[in-house]
């Protein structure tokens, strides 16, 4: 009796060596995309530097002052989960299938679905156990003092032994942060959305991926880094083109981390 074809659920989903000519060809690549589907700006343009602005604004408010840079920063964790629609786009793309920002939440049709939700939501919780350790260690330095206001906040931080144990610890945590959340979504989030496969095997796979190529994901992860910190400079004008781009490369980096071919027997649909 014939049986319905199952969904891949690897264990061991292979995994690739690169270099730092994968990291040049992905950033290319990512922006020939881009350019080819600008369209995206018409729905971005709008959309990230809004959420951008609205976190600087709600932070800069009396109390919260203290968590301007760390809801700043920590957006960036959240940036693959933001990328989802673009690896949809990139993969429409490279099928040959009608690929433009009509087609950017697209996402929610694919089998796995599901299981892409279960990474944001860890991401999500990284993100705000990230918030947490920030407020943490503030309250550790300054105790429970809120700003009397902006000028004087920034002379406490950059003029005093405790504001430079503050920026010193703060930037290595979030460092550890950043790594976490680089090693567990640059391959999960872009695999769930081009295979059938479970979230677990997904993470397993990005983290595999992830240490077995640290220095290149070290240079991917400054890389993006200092590209988020340019895209942000202006008002977060410039994540609109940052983002998208940024989004296609790391689908592209995708495709040289992991052998998509062993895992091509699961449900792929358009």
């Amino acid at each position: 009796m014939a049986t319905a074809p199952a969904s891949v659920r690897s264990a061991k989903i292979p995994v690739r060596k690169i270099s730092t000519a994968d990291l040049s060809a992905s950033l290319k690549a990512g922006w020939d995309d881009f350019m080819a589907m600008r369209g995206d700006l018409i729905f971005l343009g709008l959309l990230y530097p809004l959420i951008g602005f609205a976190a600087a604004v709600f932070t800069l408010n009396g109390p919260l002052l203290p968590f301007f840079f760390p809801v700043v920063a920590g957006v960036g964790l959240l940036g693959p989960v933001a990328a989802v629609g673009f690896y949809e786009l990139a993969r429409r793309r490279e099928d040959g299938l009608e690929s433009d920002w009509s087609h950017f939440l697209d996402v929610r049709k694919r089998p796995g679905a599901d299981d892409i939700g279960i990474v944001a939501g860890l991401l999500l919780a990284i993100f705000a156990l990230w918030i947490v350790t920030a407020g943490a260690l503030y309250i550790a330095l300054f105790g429970w003092t809120t700003p009397g206001s902006i000028p004087g906040f920034v002379t406490e931080v950059f003029n005093t032994p405790r504001g430079w144990a503050l920026i010193v610890i703060g930037g290595l945590v979030g460092v550890a942060f950043a790594w976490v959340v680089l090693a567990l979504s640059v391959v999960s989030l872009p695999l769930l959305v081009d295979r059938d496969v479970g979230a677990a095997d997904a993470v397993a796979a990005s983290w595999r991926a992830a240490n077995a190529n640290k220095p290149e994901m070290m240079r991917w992860g400054l890389t993006v880094t200092v590209l988020l910190a340019i895209g942000s400079i202006p008002l977060f004008l410039g994540l609109a083109v940052v983002l998208p781009w940024l989004g296609y490369a790391t689908w592209h980096l995708y495709t040289r981390l992991v052998d998509r071919d062993a895992i091509r027997t699961g449900r792929r649909r358009a």
